[in-house]
């Protein structure tokens, strides 16, 4: 299982941001094998950890912690592909930010959750535990939803609040003059508070017919992405964003698929030759693989993500499934890489 992947549009607030402060993004892209083609490829998309170890490089590079909020900046509509132009054409906030999280998949998957909106807090979704290399990914998703709220309403658009999970870092200072309002860290979610009436506000560039159109591509698009999904896949989505919390059991994951617990077995063993048990049991051997291989986590934030009840329980698990353990797993895995 992958960690998740985004469009290659993201990338197009950092080249922007980047090239703001000085520097040529080309050449920190193409340590990353990112190269103007594959930015002008069609639903191209690279891998989240690849993303992450991208904007820590920028950090580096820039001296600027707060990359993501410039990244935030420096984003438009159309970086969030064809939901963002989708969005554009909306009547008001609440039908553009609403367009936004149906139609998020188009650009980005995340087996941690998807974004939500239930008025008037618009939510990204959590990734903690927080390092130094994901802090910019919450940055630049509540930034440029921000940039996005005031663009589309020609800046009229008020946030009343913007919650962030992670303690406040070294530069917390310039969250407030970023989002334009009070900035409160350590909260339960990621979310941008947006006084009410905003969200009833038109839209300056309002275009029903092309609303419409666009949204019709979407929902085709998005068809096409969950008819090639497997009953597995489905599955595993249910259950990857919940493993460090508590395990659905089948009846909960069948329920939300809109099936009988009786039918969702039988369909597994059916069509996918195994059972619910051994999902979740290859769900977590794969993130754990994931995580050690992609990610600088360390293994005990590795070990609550995946549900074990210790680092060491999760150490032993690891040594069964791979013959190593995780630490000699991942000396060796980059070993390959470099």
């Amino acid at each position: 299982m992958k960690l998740g992947d985004i469009s290659v549009g993201y990338l197009y607030s950092l080249q922007s941001a980047l090239t703001h402060l000085g520097h040529e993004p080309e050449k920190l892209f193409q340590r990353f094998r990112i190269n103007n083609q594959l930015l002008a490829t069609p639903q191209a998309r690279i891998s989240i950890p690849r993303f992450m170890r991208l904007g820590n490089a920028a950090i580096q590079l820039t001296g600027r912690a707060d990359i993501g909020l410039l990244m935030g900046s420096h984003s438009h509509a159309s970086h969030l592909g064809l939901a963002g132009m989708t969005a554009q054409c909306a009547a008001d906030l609440t039908q553009a930010f609403d367009t936004l999280v149906r139609f998020e998949r188009l650009s980005s998957q995340n087996y941690r959750g998807h974004s939500s909106f239930e008025s008037p807090a618009l939510r990204f979704y959590s990734i903690s535990p927080y390092n130094a290399f994901n802090l910019f990914v919450v940055d630049s998703a509540l930034a440029s939803r921000a940039q996005l709220g005031h663009y589309l309403t020609g800046g009229k658009a008020i946030l009343t609040a913007v919650h962030i999970e992670f303690p406040a870092p070294a530069y917390a200072e310039l969250y407030e003059a970023a989002f334009g309002c009070p900035v409160l860290f350590e909260q339960e979610h990621n979310q941008l508070i947006w006084e009410p009436a905003s969200l009833n506000l038109t839209l300056e560039q309002r275009a029903p017919a092309s609303f419409h159109h666009l949204e019709a591509l979407c929902k085709a698009q998005l068809y096409e992405l969950n008819r090639h999904r497997g009953l597995r896949e489905k599955v595993e989505e249910i259950l990857s964003p919940q493993l460090h919390q508590r395990l659905p059991p089948l009846t909960e994951v069948a329920r939300k698929l809109g099936l009988p617990s009786w039918t969702l077995r039988r369909r597994l063993q059916q069509e996918e030759q195994t059972r619910f048990q051994d999902i979740i049991d290859e769900t977590r051997q794969d993130l754990a693989v994931s995580y050690i291989r992609d990610t600088e986590l360390a293994l005990g934030e590795i070990a609550f993500l995946l549900g074990f009840s210790s680092p060491g329980a999760f150490q032993r698990a690891f040594k069964r499934w791979t013959g190593q353990p995780p630490g000699q797993f991942r000396r060796q895995q980059r070993r390959v890489q470099n």
